[in-house]
């Protein structure tokens, strides 16, 4: 038996037309393609896998190989054009996993939600691999991504749990004491003040750090209320851990991460952090070119919330839904959207409550960012529409001058200057936009964003392709290549 993975008969083999499409698109050659998924392969432990040209050539005449090959493929392609590209999209036969090994359909119990929430980030702290992580290879989108979701609003059943909670892995401590739940609340608040000021690749393994520390307390005897404060905190922790993974690139890693997170959510019948929780999930549907999941991830954010997130809360759910609408391509629904995220912050200041901190970054100058790429992004749907272009550019303008004054949020305002130099380019003004990107390398450099650093790529290839004659461009190229080279992203 081969070490490979094959395991197609020549018997009805025909070439597999969609991978071809992929490879070809790919510009790898086989011999690239074979090194990538033998490297995969060692990462996970998979040291029989030993792939050569000659087997992928046979995997593009029509062989079907075994797993995990058909995951590292889908992991592979998915990095290579950042978008999500399934095992079927590959026009391979797709396995049928376990529901605790897709990383996305999980029991929606207390104790199993611990158990995986301590066995993800004990793997993450130890691996800390690019964009794998055990179970969290394949990115989940389409219905087997939000089928699952939408069990987040099924109530839990009545009576005592069914299955027992699980040993303590450590010797019980105690019980927690208010000061120390506070001390983990305001760790959290921290944590999160680092990532908006420093970006994701900086504190990403203390978050998870804390995270995995939060789940063996859950596994100690608590009273009822200090463990749905507990569960609170993780849901936080893990959000921001996916939030940071998303930041430096690692899609599959941020996607495991926010399910939990809705999981433990959903143990501390918190529903407004789990519309928040969702809503990151779908800024990652959008950023992966999934905007018809992002959507339906956002509706249901706003269902599960609707009676209880507060206005700043239900704003920014509208500007997301605005977002998923733009790239679409439905600017009906999105202007709608943008109009009721603007109406609805109008009305922050007369609740009564003091809104929780995971959602303060809300600001005005997100408002206004978030609107402005909504804009943006149907103008180029709308193949580069210069209509879209001038709603967006005043919008984008006030957010940068705003997180200008703000000097907190620094990748946000490193964010919203790309985004002016995109508008600029969309109004067919390079100067203008060369001098916003320089701006925006000059804050890149302040902040470990792999996200930050891919958006002035992309910005400074846009403007290679249309004005690449032109001296500032030039200029902005040799600059990009001195002061932002790619390099390998550290976890």
């Amino acid at each position: 038996m081969s070490g490979n993975g094959g395991n197609a008969t020549n018997a009805d083999k025909r070439p597999n037309e969609l991978l071809t499409s992929w490879f070809v698109r790919s510009g790898w050659s086989k011999g690239e393609l074979a090194r990538q998924v033998n490297r995969r392969a060692r990462q996970l432990g998979a040291n029989h896998i030993s792939t050569d040209t000659s087997r992928v050539r046979r995997w593009l005449d029509g062989e079907n190989p075994r797993e995990p090959i058909p995951r590292i493929l889908s992991e592979l392609f998915s990095e290579r054009f950042g978008v999500v590209v399934s095992v079927e999209d590959l026009g391979l036969r797709s396995t049928r996993r376990p529901p605790s090994a897709t990383g996305v359909d999980l029991p929606w119990t207390g104790p199993q939600t611990v158990a995986h929430l301590s066995e993800f980030s004990r793997s993450d702290l130890m691996l800390a691999r690019r964009g794998f992580l055990g179970s969290s290879l394949a990115l989940s989108a389409g219905p087997s991504l939000i089928e699952p979701m939408q069990r987040w609003l099924v109530p839990a059943p009545a009576g005592p749990t069914q299955e027992p909670r699980p040993e303590p892995t450590t010797r019980a401590r105690g019980r927690l004491s208010k000061p120390e739940l506070d001390l983990l609340e305001t760790t959290t608040v921290m944590f999160r003040q680092w990532d908006a000021q420093c970006g994701g690749g900086l504190r990403r393994k203390a978050v998870v750090g804390q995270l995995h520390e939060v789940t063996d307390l859950l596994q100690e005897p608590q009273p009822e209320r200090t463990t749905r404060t507990l569960f609170k905190v993780a849901a936080e922790l893990a959000e921001l851990a996916g939030w940071m993974s998303y930041d430096i690139g690692l899609q599959p890693t941020a996607q495991k991460y926010f399910v939990l997170a809705l999981h433990a959510a959903k143990e501390a019948g918190d529903r407004p952090l789990g519309s928040y929780i969702l809503s990151s999930m779908s800024r990652q549907m959008i950023h992966l070119g999934r905007p018809d999941d992002a959507l339906e991830l956002i509706h249901l954010a706003q269902y599960g919330s609707r009676d209880c997130a507060s206005p700043r809360t239900q704003s920014m759910l509208y500007a997301m839904e605005a977002r998923a609408y733009a790239n679409m391509g439905q600017p009906g629904k999105c202007k709608r959207a943008v109009r009721m995220a603007e109406e609805t912050f109008a009305e922050a200041d007369e609740w009564d409550e003091p809104d929780p901190d995971w959602i303060r970054f809300f600001s005005e100058a997100e408002l206004y960012g978030e609107n402005s790429h909504s804009f943006r992004d149907l103008a180029y749907v709308a193949g580069r529409s210069p209509t879209y272009a001038s709603l967006a550019e005043p919008l984008m303008r006030r957010a940068v001058e705003l997180f200008a004054q703000d000097g907190e949020h620094q990748r946000s305002y490193a964010l919203n200057l790309i985004g002016m130099a995109t508008v600029h380019l969309l109004q067919r003004e390079p100067e203008q936009s060369a001098v916003l990107a320089q701006r925006a390398m000059e804050e890149a450099k302040k902040v470990r964003s792999e996200r930050v650093n891919t958006r002035i790529r992309k910005t400074v290839d846009t403007a290679v392709r249309d004005f690449g004659d032109l001296a500032d461009v030039v200029d902005l190229t040799q600059r990009l290549a001195a002061e932002l080279p790619e390099t390998a992203e550290a976890v």
